[in-house]
């Protein structure tokens, strides 16, 4: 079963008005919560990644959420399955991980039980006093698309760490420890005056611009030479890496013309616009010399699939 069916059942079996962004916007409490996991061989594996990287991953991960939604990361939880054979100082070390990322959130509780493997679940609150929160559903016609960093870099240094490769290094930290930033988040929901469309790269640049544009019932159209990327992954599969490789977790926001004029350029890179959907294509991309049209069944095929 797909990710997307899954989430489709419970939507419809709770009836919640709250599934389907980033965070859940809790309105009447004022502040978002979200929650991640991380399992090992599936998200992570002890073979690249040492205690200390997995745990400021861990939190990376679930702040990227947060500045998604426009909050402010304010809280976390972490719950920990650990095998009975751990290292001695894998818990200190992961802490320490985990406290370098929070980035003036604090932690404030968790738990600790047993397992097979190591299993990692973040629950992270942000807070929405004095700022508009994002929603995918909040596109309109003629929003431009921006980007706050560089795309494809995690799938390339996870490519390099599995086949062995020497060098790299930037691209291979960019996958075992994220650069999480929340400046663009912060200064789009504090300055804002018409609602905005935002979400992280988490399953890659595709994936964003597929759910911006199927909530919001437009089109997402981008330039391929205007999305930035570490010029070194053209030595992969570059392209697929940027629009599938996923765990870049960069934000990527459809938003006014208006609210957009009000931002420093420094912060963002401007790649497309939202236009009116006229057929079954959600995504379209201008590769310079030639055109390529993305339906709903071309991009869930290649997504990533968490149960394969």
């Amino acid at each position: 079963m797909k990710e997307l069916e899954i989430i489709s059942i419970i939507q419809k079996k709770l009836f919640s008005e709250y599934i389907g962004d980033d965070c859940a916007y809790l309105k009447d409490l004022g502040i978002v919560v979200t929650q991640d996991s991380l399992v090992e061989d599936v998200h992570f594996s002890r073979k690249f990644s040492t205690p200390f990287q997995l745990g400021y991953k861990s939190v990376a991960v679930n702040l990227s959420d947060i500045y998604a939604s426009g909050a402010e990361a304010k809280y976390l939880t972490i719950s920990l399955s650990l095998p009975d054979k751990i290292e001695d100082n894998f818990v200190e070390n992961f802490y320490e991980g985990a406290k370098l990322a929070l980035n003036g959130a604090k932690i404030v509780g968790g738990d600790i039980t047993g397992s097979d493997k190591i299993f990692v679940s973040v629950a992270a609150i942000g807070s929405t006093k004095n700022r508009k929160i994002s929603s995918r559903k909040n596109a309109r016609s003629d929003y431009k698309i921006i980007t706050n960093g560089f795309h494809g870099s995690s799938a390339a240094g996870l490519f390099a760490l599995q086949n062995n490769l020497n060098g790299y290094e930037t691209l291979k930290k960019e996958h075992l420890m994220p650069n999480v930033s929340s400046k663009l988040s912060e200064i789009i929901a504090k300055t804002a005056k018409n609602d905005y469309a935002m979400m992280d790269s988490s399953d890659g640049l595709m994936d964003a611009l597929y759910k911006i544009a199927q909530n919001s019932n437009l089109k997402a159209r981008v330039d391929f030479n205007k999305i930035p990327y570490d010029k070194t992954i053209e030595n992969f599969d570059y392209k697929n890496m940027i629009f599938f490789g996923g765990e870049d977790y960069k934000l990527v926001c459809a938003i006014s013309k208006e609210d957009l004029d009000n931002i420093n350029k420094d912060l963002y890179y401007e790649i497309g616009e939202i236009v009116e959907k006229t057929d079954n294509n959600i995504v379209e991309v201008n590769f310079g010399n030639e055109i390529k049209q993305f339906t709903k069944n071309d991009i869930e095929k290649k997504l990533f699939k968490h149960f394969n």
